[in-house]
């Protein structure tokens, strides 16, 4: 135990570490009832939607920024969901190959930080596709009860017409997280407001315009 110990706190394995007791922090405070399960969510979704430069077109200019987030289920579940099923793969990656692998040689051990990371983020995919496909569920209860249509949202990834953004709905309860498309050729940067005008049911996103043009 004393050897884990040394080993998870050493230099090479203390970036896996790290982010692994934040984890742990985060959930310990949520079971003592420190944190609301959806408070660091929602604090932390503006951090993702990154701000971006548009051309002239009006084309977001690093709009792989949506399929790379969506192919890792990112969105589709809680963000400190992800954040765990992302540490736990690395910090054992990174003890066992580092102990087993890399031990005698430090430098090579940070400079196989970025691929651990990466097999990491694949890994976490396989294990949040069950919890992807629950929330999906969960996520048609709750919208059953809400009137999205004619709502207020605040965009918190760029959306146009041909780009796939995410903006949010205030509840009663926690923030509804919608898929959403914008209408008349227009795009929307993060922190503007649109009103939900439609849903396309067959692609799973709703339709929203400029707030300020209604």
């Amino acid at each position: 135990m004393t050897e884990l110990i040394q080993a998870a706190f050493s230099s090479v394995n203390i970036i896996p570490t790290a982010l692994l007791v934040f984890v742990l922090i985060y959930w310990f405070a949520v079971i003592f009832g420190l944190l609301d399960l959806d408070f660091f969510n929602v604090e932390i979704e503006a951090d993702l939607a990154l701000d971006t430069e548009v051309n002239a077109d009006g084309v977001s200019a690093v709009s792989w920024l949506n399929h790379a987030l969506a192919f890792f289920n990112l969105g589709q579940i809680p963000l400190m969901l992800f954040l765990t099923f992302v540490a736990l793969p690395f910090w054992v990656i990174s003890i066992l190959a580092n102990y087993y692998l890399l031990g005698s040689v430090p430098l090579l051990g940070w400079l196989m930080l970025i691929p651990m990371f990466i097999v990491s983020l694949f890994v976490s995919k396989i294990l949040t596709t069950p919890f992807m496909r629950m929330y999906a569920v969960l996520e048609k209860e709750h919208e059953s009860n809400v009137t999205i249509i004619g709502q207020i949202c605040t965009v918190t990834l760029s959306a146009s017409t041909n780009e796939l953004g995410q903006a949010t709905v205030q509840t009663s309860g926690a923030p509804l997280l919608l898929n959403v498309k914008t209408s008349l050729g227009r795009s929307l940067q993060k922190g503007q407001t649109a009103l939900v005008v439609d849903y396309n049911a067959e692609n799973n996103f709703y339709l929203i315009e400029p707030y300020e043009t209604i």
